[in-house]
């Protein structure tokens, strides 16, 4: 007995190690990957926006090939039409971020003597070395860039997209045949598909909402690129907690080298309310029971597939921890981890 404990103790401890070394090759190996996988996970996030409408026009008897051609037309199109909206903005903006860095910092000065003069002593140097607003203004420009040279591989996207969309109504059966225990495996596929495409679904209305409202507001404030942050207000509000936080500062940053304080806290309002309203009011309300992922979770798992996989990673975040923590129910061996990701227990 004494001889057996140690080294059921011993095994234990060697089980531990191998899982995380494990865990420590996959990530590594999904970090350099990232050329790969992120086009995949973007044509993935598009084929289950967009099989809705698929499954909706093959119910309407369109045959299936026609409903996907119809279905990625619309989605080329729509992005065809953003690009071309937005991609001027982007440029013109891009160009004359060093002016707007200069003429900031023109501003901070000049708010900072103006505090001085009412008896409030800061130090604009000091100031600087630990915030440098100058540096967000880059901060949308280089969201964007990155989220742009995934969008590089296009053609191979797109084609990924039109497979995944063939292929999904064959899919649950191909799983039934495959799985040896249908009774298990089903449950928990339909559970992740049914959260995956309410939540993608539920977030991007509220995030197209979001993006006209926030389009319409700058551009009654006078604010320049409109357009450009109501687009940067519908990409970011999929990352939660901070996306919305992202999307306001240069806007409002612009707004302060444009018009002043005054005109800059006017349109921090503007973007607060609307924030309030739709991000906890309006999205919780159709949410239902919500994501099943405490909100430490999510944060967390924005800083780790942030980190991973840069912007796409932010953007993908929430489904993808949802994905984890489905696979993770799937196991008894594996359940008490999905409890920890999951929200708070009542005692």
């Amino acid at each position: 007995m004494s001889d057996t404990a140690p080294q059921s103790t011993k095994n234990t401890r060697i089980g531990i190690l191998l899982t995380i070394a494990a865990l420590v090759v996959i990530v590594a190996g999904m970090r350099e990957a990232q050329e790969i996988l992120l086009p995949f996970l973007i044509a993935v996030f598009l084929a289950v926006v967009s099989s809705p409408a698929v499954l909706w026009l093959t119910a309407k008897r369109v045959p299936r090939s026609l409903a996907v051609v119809l279905v990625v037309a619309a989605m080329v199109g729509v992005g065809t039409g953003i690009a071309a909206l937005v991609g001027t903005s982007v440029n013109s903006f891009s160009r004359n971020i060093p002016t707007y860095k200069t003429r900031l910092q023109e501003e901070t000065s000049a708010l900072i003597a103006w505090l001085e003069g009412m008896g409030v002593d800061l130090s604009l140097n000091v100031l600087l070395e630990y915030v440098d607003p100058g540096a967000a203004m880059g901060l949308a420009s280089n969201v964007l860039t990155g989220l742009g040279g995934v969008f590089t591989n296009a053609f191979l996207i797109l084609l990924t997209v039109v497979f995944i969309l063939l292929e999904v109504s064959s899919f649950r059966g191909k799983l039934r045949v495959a799985m040896g225990d249908p009774q298990l495996i089903l449950p928990q596929f339909t559970k992740f598909t049914d959260s995956v495409k309410s939540y993608l679904a539920i977030k991007t209305v509220v995030s197209l909402v979001l993006g006209v409202l926030v389009t319409l507001w700058v551009w009654l404030m006078g604010v320049d690129f409109p357009l450009l942050w109501g687009f940067l207000a519908f990409l970011l509000n999929y990352i939660p907690n901070i996306g919305s936080i992202i999307a306001a500062v240069p806007a409002v940053l612009l707004a302060f080298i444009q018009f002043g304080f005054g005109t800059a806290m006017i349109v921090t309002v503007g973007y607060l309310v609307l924030n309030l309203i739709l991000g906890n009011v309006i999205e919780p309300r159709f949410m239902g029971e919500g994501l099943g992922l405490s909100t430490l979770v999510v944060f967390l798992s924005l800083i780790f597939w942030g980190w991973l996989w840069g912007t796409v990673g932010m953007l993908l975040s929430v489904p993808l921890t949802m994905t984890v923590k489905i696979a993770l129910e799937s196991k008894k061996q594996t359940t008490w981890m999905a409890v920890l990701l999951g929200p708070p227990v009542p005692d």
